[in-house]
């Protein structure tokens, strides 16, 4: 038998099926559009998103030869599509990084305070959560709020497709500020407040909980076995950190993909005003009796994905006559050393802990001597600062993190990594299994039909790190210095980037 871990992601889904010892058997990717209607918008085609869901299923059990006897799903977070009663998808998602909604923060913030808000959700005030997304349906597309008989975030609008009641966890919806964290519900004060039926949203359950079995003839068009488990997953960073082992006090993920996040695990909620002066959110862990931190940049992954695809033109045809990854083309090219180039990685809302909508990117420090190689340095140096200004929070509160563990498609570049190791001076670690959100998912269906007897013994069956990288004491010092200067560049520039972000020519 194996297990099937999904996750629907930002710009792409992944399908990965994995035996009882963890080791990868069979895996499919599919890759869609994030469009943008308007400038600065960021929404999916929910319908392009299921179909490249279902492909990535079919391509994936298609190459495996053990019948998948359960499956997850680890999905993004705050994004929710809204269904009619027809069961047709009504619109698109609006996703995380979109800043349609900004103006709706102080109107939030003046109704019940961003204190008062981040007592009850742990989550602090911002654009990207799902209640501000759902006043904004009511105020610009009232046809869509009005028809739609359920909103669904895009783990449960999987298991919808899949044919069984739409179920979300709770780590998905208390990471999208819709659950009171203190009762365990959605918080229907916060809902009354814009007119909407929480009956509307999905059903919560606790992750690793049984959903049913997918119906053969549905299970049939994914390229399902008769008599799959379907099992309630995780939003993505938990299921990574999950995935990545990383199940006890003061241990992180480092998720190097579309978006840099650093999934901290507490055995305490971290809900204090330290924290929201930070923008830092704290909310339910995959693992029962443990809590989580994200610090993160929209950006992330983004950025060098933008370097390919503008800058960088020349490399992706090198790399496609050459049959390599453009990425470690690109990565091949940046010197040893830290660069004297600063990125601002501020390519849409910036995230943690600023959340600013109207910020924009910036590279400075060019002259006619500079190389392209730092300038791709320069990129995945200041998606680093970013991070690292964030991490040092927890060390100043007195909860220092101890170890990093590394997932995503950056994991895979040695020298992404050590840059990473050198400017957070720390060890960074790299699990055997890179796509930890799959793994995640598909410990907590394997734990669900009693593969496992609990999550820390599919943890520690599965999860195995394979290489270490220290930092280097010579540039560490250098970065240490460097990230005092690039403190000062988002103060510096915010006014100039507001000024221009605002034009409207």
């Amino acid at each position: 038998m194996s297990l099937l871990g999904i996750d629907v992601g930002t710009t792409g889904c992944k399908a990965v099926i994995f035996n009882e010892e963890g080791s990868q058997l069979a895996a499919a990717y599919r890759e869609y559009p994030l469009l943008s209607l308007k400038p600065g918008w960021c929404e999916l085609d929910s319908r392009q998103v299921l179909e490249s869901t279902r492909d990535a299923v079919r391509e994936a059990t298609g190459k495996c030869k053990v019948p998948v006897k359960a499956l997850s799903v680890s999905a993004q977070g705050e994004a929710v599509t809204p269904i009619g009663r027809k069961r047709e998808i009504l619109g698109h998602a609006i996703t995380s990084s979109c800043p349609r909604t900004a103006d709706l923060v102080p109107v939030w913030e003046k109704r019940f305070g961003r204190k008062y808000l981040y007592e009850h959700t742990g989550a602090p005030l911002a654009s990207c959560f799902t209640p501000l997304r759902l006043e904004w349906h009511k105020d610009h597309t009232p046809e869509v709020f009005l028809r739609a008989e359920r909103f669904l975030f895009f783990n449960d609008l999987v298991y919808w497709a899949l044919g069984l009641e739409p179920t979300t966890d709770f780590t998905e919806v208390s990471r999208s500020m819709c659950l009171n964290v203190k009762s365990g519900k959605y918080w229907k004060e916060i809902f009354d407040s814009i007119g909407f039926d929480t009956g509307k949203l999905p059903k919560v359950e606790p992750s690793g909980t049984v959903i049913g079995e997918v119906p053969s003839s549905i299970a049939a068009e994914w390229g399902l076995p008769n008599g799959v488990v379907a099992v309630t997953g995780a939003h993505d960073q938990p299921a990574a950190a999950l995935g990545c082992g990383v199940i006890s006090h003061r241990m992180a993920c480092y998720g190097i993909g579309t978006v840099e996040c650093v999934t901290s695990a507490f055995s305490e909620p971290l809900i204090n005003d330290r924290m929201l002066e930070n923008n830092i959110c704290c909310y339910h862990h995959a693992f029962p009796g443990q809590w989580v931190t994200l610090v993160y940049n929209w950006t992330g992954g983004s950025l060098l994905r933008w370097y390919r695809d503008t800058l960088g033109k020349g490399a992706a045809e090198e790399a496609k006559r050459a049959g390599k990854d453009v990425y470690d083309l690109l990565t091949a090219k940046i010197p040893s050393d830290p660069t004297r180039l600063f990125v601002l990685p501020h390519f849409t809302t910036t995230g943690t802990p600023y959340f600013d909508n109207h910020s924009a990117g910036a590279i400075l420090g060019l002259s006619l001597g500079t190389k392209e190689g730092e300038i791709i340095r320069a990129v995945l140096e200041g998606i680093t600062y970013e991070i690292a200004m964030c991490v040092g929070l927890f060390r100043e509160i007195g909860f220092p993190i101890h170890e990093f563990r590394c997932s995503g498609g950056g994991a895979k570049s040695s020298a992404w990594i050590q840059l990473k190791a050198d400017i957070m001076n720390a060890e960074m670690s790299i699990p055997e299994v890179n796509e930890a959100g799959c793994l995640g998912v598909a410990l907590l269906a394997g734990t669900a039909i009693g593969v496992y007897r609990n999550l820390e013994e599919a943890v520690k069956t599965t999860v195995k790190v394979t290489r270490r990288y220290q930092p280097d004491s010579r540039r560490a010092a250098i970065y240490q210095e460097n990230l005092a200067l690039y403190r000062e560049i988002y103060p510096s520039l915010k006014d100039l980037n507001h000024r221009i972000t605002a034009l409207d020519h």
